[in-house]
C-alpha cells in the first residue's frame, strides 16, 4: 500500500526498504492469508505464498482465495494451467476457492482448528468475546 492501513495499530506500523523483508514478516508468522483481489503486489505475495506452502517451506499454513468466481477464477485460468502441465490438480489443494467473507470465515476457522487442535478452541477465535456463531454479513 502506498500508505498505512487504518486499522493498523502504531506498534504494529513497519516500514520496510526492500520488500521481500516485508513479505517475510507477514508470511512466516501468519497462520492464515485470505487474499482478497489486487494487483501485481497481491498476486506476487499470492505466488510466493503458493510456492512456499507447495515446496513445503511453509507448513500447515490456510490460503484462501476471496470472491473466487468474480475475479481469481477470471484472473488466472488454473485450468490452464493444469492442462498445460504447470501445475497438478493436486496443487488446487494448496488453496480453497470461496465468493463471500462467511465462506472464508468458515473456512478459516474449520482449518485453523483442524491444523492447530492444541491452540483453539471454541472460543478462541472469537473478535472480543464475541459469539462464535456470528453472523457474517
Amino acid at each position: 500500500d502506498q500508505k498505512m492501513n487504518k486499522y493498523v495499530t502504531p506498534e504494529l506500523c513497519f516500514e520496510f526498504h526492500y520488500f521481500f523483508m516485508r513479505k517475510y514478516w507477514f508470511v512466516y508468522p501468519a497462520k492464515a492469508f485470505i487474499m482478497f483481489p489486487g494487483g501485481f503486489g497481491t498476486m506476487d505475495e499470492l505466488m510466493e505464498i503458493l510456492t512456499l506452502v507447495q515446496t513445503r517451506k511453509l507448513k500447515k499454513k490456510v490460503v484462501i482465495l476471496l470472491y473466487s468466481s468474480r475475479f481469481w477464477k477470471k484472473i488466472i485460468n488454473f485450468d490452464e494451467l493444469i492442462r498445460c502441465r504447470l501445475i497438478s490438480k493436486e496443487d488446487l489443494e494448496l488453496f480453497d476457492f470461496v465468493d463471500s467473507p462467511k465462506q472464508a470465515f468458515k473456512v478459516l476457522v474449520d482449518k485453523l482448528t483442524a491444523y492447530y487442535p492444541l491452540h483453539m478452541n471454541s472460543n478462541s477465535y472469537c473478535y472480543s468475546g464475541e459469539n462464535p456463531n456470528y453472523e457474517l454479513e
